[in-house]
């Protein structure tokens, strides 16, 4: 749990997850099914009297019930996450295929083409029980909150789908609970302001609204991607963010000639940016990149070798006997060992191999060590038998082993962690050579 290890790194992940979620249910109450809603509900909750210190109670009064029930659904998912080990589980073409797709069903009712509802016999219920609510009270606007979380708008349906995904696949019920939270308070943050008086602020309703979902369609085919990158080769996820960023610089104009505002200059101009991004990203998947970040490449040592022939090259293993095997050779040779748990799945151990183990004060130190990586990828029970052996959930996992083949415990690493993270553990293991 992020909660439950105070780890600066960690502490700073979660703190990053929170303001995202924030800044997700802030961009969702700006979507052409939502922001119009803000004076039904203001005139239900504060009887069309908003404004001053009583504004302020009921609109917290009914934003806070709203957050607690989405904090409830993300604890709920990510426990159920962590125990059935969806991560491990999200691995399947047969699993991930299926769900990028009903994705990309999500991001084209988000483009308008149709329109997600509740099924009319629930609707009508919650419907009912939110119209019988008498408004102008803590209770009735603590009701209300809690039935509008359970009368999710078809905006907003979508995004909170692909929020549970990922939150059932982390495995962390805190985090999840804590990261839905903030999302509800940023779906909730316009309606605090205009119940404590500060309607003038709130932008007004128009087309720029759809602009608003349709980045939200956008995000909705990036997770897509997301979620295929784990069952096709790196240079076909490269091809296909390369689509996406194609696709979302023709629709923002960026092959348009015609005479535009300012404001849609500035729009040509970053969809050429995705533009230019696309056309490296097809480069460098016809060059057999793979890396979204770096899609022409660049000048590191690859991480991804066989038997090391020289410091700092990393040797793969995928069978108990193998890793046996390597610990043993290094024990006898009086030399420290660095394990590394990886999974072609887990989009944790591409970061970490692409962004932290390539970090110039990393690779700094990694040459003292014995390089194992464990590829847990196809996840047989010879695979899943060693997690319990060394009491891991599963990647990314790093482990450290000192000359006498001792695993130095309070050193290890379970899930993501900076490249300052990293290099402070090197440093530490160095004293005890």
């Amino acid at each position: 749990s992020l909660l439950g290890d105070h780890e600066p790194g960690k502490i700073k992940k979660l703190g990053r997850a929170l303001a995202i979620f924030f800044l997700l249910g802030l961009a969702l109450t700006f979507t052409p099914c939502v922001l119009p809603m803000l004076p039904i509900l203001s005139g239900v909750v504060l009887r069309g009297r908003p404004g001053g210190m009583r504004g302020l109670a009921l609109s917290l009064a009914y934003v806070l019930p709203m957050a607690a029930c989405f904090a409830l659904l993300g604890a709920l998912m990510g426990l159920f996450g962590a125990q059935l080990n969806l991560q491990a589980r999200l691995q399947s073409a047969w699993v991930l295929v299926p769900f990028a797709a009903f994705f990309v069903v999500f991001a084209l009712a988000m483009f308008g083409l149709f329109e997600l509802k509740l099924p009319q016999f629930i609707s009508s219920r919650l419907d009912r029980v939110a119209g019988q609510t008498k408004g102008g009270s803590l209770l009735g606007a603590a009701v209300l909150g809690m039935v509008s979380s359970l009368l999710v708008s078809p905006c907003v349906s979508a995004p909170l789908a692909a929020s549970l995904l990922y939150i059932s696949a982390s495995g962390d019920a805190w985090g999840g609970g804590l990261q839905l939270f903030a999302l509800g308070l940023g779906m909730g943050t316009p309606l605090v302001v205009f119940g404590a008086g500060g309607g003038a602020l709130l932008p007004k309703s128009g087309a720029w609204m759809n602009g608003v979902r349709n980045a939200f369609g956008v995000l909705l085919l990036a997770v897509a991607v997301w979620l295929l990158e784990r069952v096709v080769s790196g240079p076909v996820a490269l091809m296909l963010w390369g689509m996406l960023a194609g696709g979302a610089g023709l629709a923002l104009g960026a092959l348009e000639f015609t005479p535009k505002s300012a404001a849609r200059r500035l729009l040509q101009l970053l969809g050429l940016m995705f533009l230019t991004y696309a056309v490296a990203a097809w480069i460098g998947a016809l060059q057999g990149e793979s890396d979204p970040i770096h899609p022409l490449g660049r000048s590191v040592p690859s991480i991804h070798a066989g038997p090391p022939s020289t410091p700092g090259e990393w040797q793969n293993l995928t069978t108990p006997a193998q890793l046996d095997a390597a610990l043993a050779e290094a024990r006898q040779a009086g030399k420290p060992v660095l394990l590394d748990w990886y999974a072609d799945w887990c989009i944790s151990c591409k970061v970490i191999e692409r962004q932290v183990l390539t970090d110039p004060t990393v690779q700094a130190r990694l040459p003292a060590y014995r390089l194992l990586r464990f590829d847990i990828t196809e996840s047989n029970p010879a695979q899943r038998g060693l997690l319990d052996r060394y009491n891991l959930f599963g990647p990314p996992a790093i482990l450290f082993f000192a000359p006498g083949g001792d695993e130095w415990s309070d050193l290890r690493v379970i899930g993501e962690i900076d490249a300052a993270g990293l290099a402070e553990r090197l440093r530490r293991a160095a004293t005890r050579q």
